[in-house]
Formats: C-alpha cells, structure tokens, sequence
C-alpha cells in the first residue's frame, strides 16, 4: 500500500509544477499591469525560471542516485514551497524575479527526482508506471490555465502562488513520513560545471536584455561583453566536461550521435514549442481582446490534444518508430506557428462566420496534436541507448529543452518589446520561430529509426518541461 501512496505523493508533485507553470503564464499581463514593468523586464519572470530549471534538472537526477531520493525530493518541496511564499508577498518586479529563482531551484528538481521514486517502487512494471506518472503533467496543463485565469481575475496574480503553499505542506509531510532514507551512493555532484553552464546562459540572457533596453551603444557594448563573457563560460564547461570524473553532463553519452540528434530536437523543441507558450495568454489578451481568465480556457485545447495524441502515440511507437511521429508532429507544429503569426481573426466556411477565439482555440489543438504526436519519439529516442538511467538521461533531456526554452523566451521578450507595437511583434516571432523549427527536420533523420522492444523501460510521450 505505501508504494501506491508514494506514487501519488511523486504524482502530486509534479501536479503542482504543471499547474503553477501554466498559471504563472495566465497571470503574466496582470503582473506587468501590477508592476508598470515593461515587458523586458516582466519577461524575466518565467525566464530565471526557465534557466534555474534547466540547471536543477540533471543536478537532482544525479543529486537523488548519489543523495538518496528522500532528501532530494524534500529539499525540493521545501525550496518550492518557500519560494512560492516569497512571490506571493513580492513588493516589485526584481525581487518577484528572484523569488522566481528560488522556487524553480525546487519545481526543476521535481520530475527527475520524483521519476527515480517512481523507477524505485516499481521495478518490474516500470514502463507502465512512469506512463501513467508522466500523464499527470498534461492533466496540470489542463488545470492550470484555468485555474490561475479565474484566481487572477477573481483575487489577484498573487493567489497562484498563495495556492501551491497547502499542496507544498501535504508534499512535504507526505515524502516525510513514506519515503525511506537511502544509503548515500560514491557519485559526486559536478556543481561547478552546472555554474559554469548555468552562468553561460544567464549572460546570454542578460546581454539580450540589456541589448534591448534602448540605452544607446553603450548597452550594445555591454551586450558584445557579456556574449564573450558566455561564449568563455560554454567553453571552459565542454573542456570540464572531459575532465571531471563524475561531469554535469556525461562526455560519453554526447558522443552517440542519436543522443546529440535527439537533444539538439530537443533544444530547439524548447526554443521553438516551448518557451512561446508562455506568451500565449499576452497575445490572446493583447492582440485578440480576451479577458485573463479566457486567455487561459484558450491553452486548454493544446493540453487535451496533447493527451490524446501522446497516448496514441505512445501505443503504436513500436510499429512506427521515431521518425515517422516527430516528422508528423513537427511538420504541425510548423503550420501552428505560421497561423498564428498571420492572426486569423475570421474565417468563412460554407456561410459560417468563425470568429478569433474559435480559430485560436482550434490552433491551440493542432499545436498540442503536434507535441503529443511527437513528443512520444523524441522522449524515448534515446532511452534505449542506457535504459538503466533513467534519472540521468531524463534530466540531461529537461535541461536541452528547458536551455531552449529560456533563450527563446529572452529573445521573444525582445523582439515585442523592440517591435513598436504587439501585432508586429508576435507576427516577427512566431515567423521566425516556425522557419527555425523547419530547419530542425534534417535532425529527425540522424535519430534511430525504430525502439529497441528488447529494452526494459520505456517512457510515456508526455512532456514535463512545461511552460513556467
């Protein structure tokens, strides 16, 4: 019985980080209003999300194979439910910023380290256990766009993070109590290379902003600086990399090209998929007109087709392989964001008017056909490759399309805030963001064509990364 209960303590866990992400995104025009802030700066608040994630995620794989899951998952609760105290009483938009930071050093660590927990009490029907785990993050998309587009209209952005805080508590007296204490494993924890990767992206991320704060040469000066700056750090990551015993990020595993293939899919997947999300709910709110609480209703078509598709999928992988799905799904997700940047407002079919909100909830659901489609593959391409670590190679997979994610969401903050008007501006990004992802298809190709059935574990097509 005590299995069962850790199973939904794991699940719930990753329910709270599904629902707080998409709702944060909901909430995301109300801050910016609440503040006055502009939207380079707003922006930061789901990227230093995105960027910490992207850190935490290999971090707690490894950290809960060497430290024991029970502390790893506690101390990710708690930095969760603490950091979502300290944004719901944030007094300005820099310090909502930072708070930021320290509730996704505990909502990044979730899924690796709820994962292992999962693997750990179901051995022997893993595969079947970690579809039905991973399924959970769907649900909280469907949830969360919801529910935070109603909190926010009805008590204020504060009440998303006012709302994780009981659910953090049952977590954490929950882990407390069920989980058992491991011993600790010989593996050390490359801190510094996740400081010199995370350190990389943040400059990168800096120097975007700065290059758009509009303060004349002097911020493009700074900019050049900080790219070198990055550009050093990435460097002197890779040649650690080579180095240390127990690396951030296993040399070996980037040496097979179906493992390169796949996370490169996966960065741009981030970049390009993921991180654009997060603007959904400002562009239904500033280019269609829509209220906060239906700009939410408006993703909860990409969350169901997501689940549809992904369990299909997921059924007929082995009959398909991995090409043929991420083919499908990406070529979809291509044609969504081409539509999107056109702004259909009106359509007529056979005499019907269609208006915006049924066009845009209609590309919501192609967009999550797509991702469902082919989220399955690129999850699991390389999973045959080292079945047996499932932790590691699930947070390298996070930490690419998270990395994707953050970037992205820089540079869209950006081109809107440069872009003279919204209209303009999301027509410049979601263009742009469908002809770089067109570019990613040759990478399908250097991905394994077919699932090893001989392998032990499997994973569920869901995707856990999220829109934070």
């Amino acid at each position: 019985m005590s299995k069962y209960l850790i199973f939904a303590v794991a699940s719930l866990s990753l329910l709270i980080g599904s629902i707080s992400g998409t709702a944060v995104a909901v909430a995301f025009p109300a801050m910016i209003k609440s503040f006055d802030a502009s939207l380079l700066t707003a922006g930061w608040v789901m990227g230093i999300y995105q960027l910490t994630a992207t850190a935490v995620q290999p971090l707690a794989g490894k950290a809960s194979d060497a430290l024991g899951r029970k502390f790893i998952f506690m101390l990710c609760v708690s930095l969760f439910t603490i950091g979502s105290v300290l944004c719901a009483i944030a007094p300005n938009i820099e310090l909502l910023i930072f708070f930021r930071l320290i509730q996704a050093m505990g909502g990044g660590g979730f899924m690796p380290s709820a994962a292992g927990m999962v693997v750990d009490e179901f051995p022997r029907t893993r595969q079947r256990t970690l579809g039905l785990f991973t399924s959970i993050f769907p649900i909280g998309q469907i949830i969360g766009p919801n529910l935070g587009g109603w909190m926010t209209e009805a008590f204020g952005w504060r009440s998303i993070f006012w709302f994780n805080i009981p659910l953090g508590v049952i977590a954490f007296i929950a882990s407390a109590i069920l989980l058992r204490p491991q011993p600790r494993g010989e593996s050390q924890i490359d801190v510094a290379g996740a400081g010199l990767f995370t350190g990389s992206l943040a400059a990168l991320m800096v120097g975007l902003t700065l290059a758009g704060s509009g303060e004349g040469s002097s911020s493009w000066a700074l900019f050049g600086l900080l790219f070198v700056v990055s550009a050093v750090l990435m460097l002197s990551f890779f040649r650690r990399q080579s180095r240390v015993k127990n690396p951030f990020i296993d040399v070996e595993m980037l040496r097979h090209k179906p493992f390169i293939a796949a996370n490169i899919y996966n960065f741009m997947y981030g970049a390009c998929v993921v991180g654009i999300m997060s603007f959904i709910p400002l562009y239904a709110v500033s280019l269609y007109g829509m209220s906060v609480l239906e700009s939410g209703v408006i993703l909860t078509p990409r969350s169901i087709g997501m689940i549809i598709a992904a369990s299909v999928t997921s059924v007929y992988l082995v009959r398909w392989g991995y090409r043929l799905p991420m083919l499908i799904g990406t070529s979809t997700l291509i044609v969504c964001l081409f539509l999107l940047g056109a702004e259909v407002k009106t359509v007529n079919i056979l005499g019907t008017q269609l208006g915006g909100t049924f066009i845009l909830l209609s590309i919501m659901l192609l967009t999550g056909l797509g991702s469902g489609i082919s989220s399955p593959a690129s999850n699991n391409a390389c999973i045959d490759l080292m079945p047996d670590r499932i932790a590691t190679i699930t947070g390298i997979r996070g930490m690419f399309r998270l990395s994707g994610g953050a970037i992205s969401i820089a540079i869209v903050s950006l081109v809107l805030h440069n872009a003279g008007d919204l209209t303009r501006g999301f027509f410049i990004v979601f263009s742009g963001l469908a002809f770089v992802l067109l570019l990613t298809l040759p990478v399908i190709f250097m991905i394994p064509g077919k699932p090893d059935v001989s392998a032990p574990l499997k994973e569920s097509g869901a995707d856990m990364t999220g829109t934070a």
